[in-house]
């Protein structure tokens, strides 16, 4: 039997009202159909990061716990003026070694492009932290109109093929980089 693979979802609005609640609902809902992985939900408003990002705050060592022992990430992230948000900007860039060799994926939201410019330039910053991104993602245009506040999604049935599509190339990469990192720890190839 395959091990479980830890994946963390990772919020990427911090915005009240904001509309990564709702995706963020339908996707663990819809995720209970992967039982291979273990699904553990990082939103950067439950910890109280410091202002003036002191690493040796305990908010910080307590994020840094939680990626550190994920074997993948689903970024949730809206698009606003054709990029991601600065509050996951932030989250990003406290941290290095979580995101080394580690796969990578993106469910994104916005106006007509459905949050993919927030996508494209997500995988540039991946890239530099020696993550590997999933290139099939699950994205939403006009949001506001198709989820309910539960979560519910209307016509999902794109979305679900879409999402059952990532998800099998999500464990790809997981189950591949889990042996590459067990063989040969990441961190060791460029010292």
């Amino acid at each position: 039997m395959k091990t479980s693979i830890r994946l963390a979802v990772i919020y990427g609005s911090t915005r009240k009202g904001r509309i990564c609640d709702r995706v963020v609902k339908w996707l663990t809902q819809e995720l209970v159909r992967f039982p291979q992985f273990d699904i553990e939900i990082i939103d950067p408003l439950d910890f109280a990061l410091p202002p003036d990002r002191d690493m040796a705050h305990p908010e910080i060592d307590r994020l840094s716990g939680r990626l550190g022992m994920a074997d993948a990430f689903i970024i949730v992230t809206p698009e606003y003026n054709h990029s991601f948000s600065a509050a996951l900007k932030s989250t990003i860039d406290l941290f290095f070694e979580p995101w080394q060799g580690k796969p990578v994926s993106f469910v994104s939201y916005g106006g007509i492009s459905g949050g993919l410019r927030a996508v494209e330039q997500l995988r540039l910053v991946f890239a530099e932290l020696h993550a590997v991104t999933i290139r099939d993602s699950v994205s939403f245009s006009a949001p506001w109109s198709r989820f309910d506040v539960a979560g519910r999604l209307d016509d999902p049935s794109d979305a679900l093929h879409t999402l059952d599509r990532m998800m099998a190339r999500l464990e790809w990469w997981t189950r591949a980089l889990i042996a590459a990192r067990g063989d040969h720890p990441y961190a060791d190839i460029a010292a």
